[in-house]
Formats: C-alpha cells, sequence, structure tokens
C-alpha cells in the first residue's frame, strides 16, 4: 500500500517543481508582454486543459515513444526510452498539471498595480529589478496557490500517466493507477483505502490553496 503513495509524492514533487519554474516563466512572459501570436500560444499552452487525459497521453507518446518524434532520436542516441518508466509519470503529470499553473499565475501577475511596477522603473530600477523585487513579490500568493494546486492535480493524475508511464506495480502505478488494478481486480479493500487517502490529501492541498489565494493583492 506504501509503494503507491511514495511513488505519487515523488512524482508529484518532482513534477511541481518543474511545473514551478517553467509555468511562473511563461506566465510572466504572457502577462507583462504583448507579442504576435499570443493568443495561439496560449490556447496551445492551455490546451491540456480541455482536452480528456488520454488524448494528451496519446499526443505525448507520438512524441516520446520509442518511435516517436523526439523518442526515436532519444533511443537512438542513449539506449533509453521513456516510455513505462517513472519518468514517464512526471513528465505526464507535468504536462497536464501545466495550464493550472500558468493560469493561476498569470492572473496573480497580472493583477500587481502597474503604478507600482511604474514607480519602481522610475525610481532607477531596471526591469530585471523590477520584475524580481516588486512583481514576483506581490504576485506571491497567486504564485504559490498555483503550486498547490499544481501539486494537487499531478498527485491525482491518471489517464496521461496510464498512456504513457503504463500500470505496472512497483515501478509506474501511481496511487490513482493503484486503484485502477485494484477496483478492476475486485481487491475492493485497497482500493477503498488508497482513495480516501487520496481524498483527503487533495481537499488539504485545495484547502490549502484556497486560504493561500485569499491573500493576493
Amino acid at each position: 500500500m506504501l509503494e503507491p503513495l511514495i511513488l505519487s509524492l515523488k512524482v508529484a514533487l518532482l513534477a511541481t517543481l518543474l511545473v514551478a519554474v517553467v509555468g511562473t516563466a511563461v506566465a510572466f512572459a504572457l502577462a507583462r508582454h504583448e507579442f504576435r501570436g499570443k493568443g495561439l500560444v496560449e490556447a496551445a499552452l492551455l490546451l491540456p486543459m480541455i482536452l480528456p487525459p488520454t488524448v494528451t497521453g496519446y499526443y505525448l507518446v507520438i512524441l516520446l515513444g520509442r518511435h516517436g518524434f523526439i523518442g526515436e532520436s532519444l533511443f537512438r542516441w542513449t539506449g533509453w526510452s521513456v516510455m513505462f518508466t517513472w519518468q514517464a509519470a512526471v513528465v505526464a503529470a507535468s504536462v497536464v498539471s501545466l495550464p493550472i499553473m500558468i493560469r493561476t499565475a498569470q492572473s496573480a501577475i497580472g493583477s500587481v498595480d502597474p503604478t507600482m511596477v511604474d514607480s519602481s522603473t522610475m525610481l532607477g530600477y531596471s526591469w530585471t529589478e523590477t520584475s524580481l523585487h516588486v512583481v514576483l513579490p506581490l504576485a506571491w500568493p497567486g504564485i504559490l496557490a498555483g503550486v498547490i494546486l499544481t501539486f494537487t492535480r499531478a498527485i491525482g493524475e491518471f489517464g496521461a500517466t496510464l498512456m504513457l508511464a503504463g500500470n505496472i506495480p512497483g515501478r509506474t502505478a501511481t496511487m490513482p493507477l493503484a486503484i485502477y488494478g485494484h477496483a478492476a481486480s475486485g481487491e475492493w479493500r485497497q482500493a477503498h483505502l488508497l482513495v480516501a487517502l487520496l481524498t483527503v490529501l487533495s481537499v488539504t492541498f485545495l484547502l490549502a490553496a484556497r486560504r493561500v489565494s485569499r491573500r493576493v493583492v
């Protein structure tokens, strides 16, 4: 029972770290800059939020599978394929949860009072200094809420993980996949315990995100 929990926590933590960095940077660019094709780029980044997770997983297989656009070259150069590994679960969780981080952080960064930014630049601070010492600190509660929601989404990821990583006990069977496996084989006691544990974790993190988001400036 502990293996799916430990694996889920590891996958969710690594995915959250990756998404927090990438998602905040992308959100900053979308919130503070205007450029040609911005709407198309934003739609592409947010697409995993509305696509069924299995469809997202299918695209990941096409890209990263042994015969995929990227996966084939990776396998040829290294002899290693990401398919059916715990790293594949990290990739799937990251891709599916990235839109949540982008949307939440973009809203928080975009809500920063422009007069604060203007005052900083008028005082002679560079754009980088203003971003690091004015914009990001003021938007930090919203960014932190995005990080918490990202972790919650990553720990509950199922469809894309099943497509890319498979459901291999002890290797890629995260909590949602283990629940599916136990239910399919009629092991209802184990399924009930994992469902209860995953529900408690999800509610806890959602309440934490709600409490943090109230502090957004």
